[in-house]
């Protein structure tokens, strides 16, 4: 009995064993990638900062510029671009991000576009209504980014909803992810109080504004897919860090229960060794 015992413990050891590969790698993998994933966030910030500062530098030097991207309406249907990931083992990165869009979208009536294979099949088993465009977010590019803004701002001029929102998860630091909401429709730019020089925009301020919101908003969800990419890769090695400890404690519980098995074993031979003789 005492033999087969040893051997049910040496199989789960072996098994811990290779767990411990697998989530060591994984853990490796998420190390290199966020690497990468925090170069891109970096990068990707001052493009959309410069621009918001143009649109703010045109409102507050132009007080009666007219935008439909600017005029607040009654809200009836809003639209969420909702930024998951493709994989899961990934700790809490997936669900946190939709309870985050679960809170701010309670009692609306919402559309969705989805980025990530877990977003996709997180609103299609739900049944909420989805925008044609959804994509995984590992092979989303600056392109689409920008492809899904135009897209969206089109949709919005068209009245098909009346608010558009980013759902994505904010990397503050390895240890440390947010899931955040933004607003980019209608867009509310601060007012610069700077003293500039006087600008004159070709042909007018409208025409301008026309043209630059929607790449602004290529350049902030573009921005939010960078966060999500290093946040979830981030929350993926702490998953994976945390499972290889657990595997190598429950490596040296298993290793302590066989060495007590077979001490149990090698004393109950010497005993029937000693009554037989």
């Amino acid at each position: 009995m005492a033999t087969v015992s040893t051997k049910e413990i040496k199989t789960r050891i072996r098994s811990m064993e290779s767990t411990k590969q697998i989530t060591r790698a994984m853990e490796m993998v998420a190390t290199s990638k966020l690497r990468h994933a925090q170069t891109q966030v970096v990068a990707s910030r001052p493009y959309f900062e410069i621009l918001l500062e143009t649109i703010g530098g045109i409102v507050s030097s132009n007080a009666d510029v007219k935008s439909p991207y600017l005029d607040a309406r009654p809200v009836k249907r809003t639209a969420y671009v909702v930024m998951a990931g493709d994989r899961g083992l990934a700790g809490g990165y997936n669900s946190n991000l939709f309870k985050r869009y679960q809170e701010t979208a309670a009692n609306q009536e919402t559309v969705v576009l989805p980025v990530g294979r877990k977003a996709m099949d997180f609103f299609t088993a739900r049944q909420i209504p989805v925008l044609p465009g959804a994509a995984e977010a590992g092979t989303l590019s600056v392109g689409d980014c920008f492809s899904m803004a135009k897209r969206l701002c089109r949709d919005y001029c068209a009245g098909e909803f009346d608010e558009v929102y980013v759902v994505y998860t904010r990397f503050v630091s390895v240890l440390s992810q947010m899931p955040q909401t933004l607003r980019l429709l209608p867009l509310t730019p601060e007012k610069t109080e700077e003293t500039r020089q006087e600008m004159l925009y070709e042909p007018d301020c409208e025409a301008v504004l026309e043209a630059i919101i929607p790449e602004y908003l290529g350049g902030v969800l573009y921005g939010a897919l960078c966060e999500s990419r290093a946040s979830e890769q981030a929350a993926r090695r702490t998953a994976m860090n945390a499972a290889t400890q657990n595997a190598e404690e429950m490596i040296d519980a298993l290793s302590l229960k066989f060495n007590q098995a077979r001490q149990a074993s090698i004393t109950q031979e010497i005993t029937e060794i000693v009554a037989g003789s």
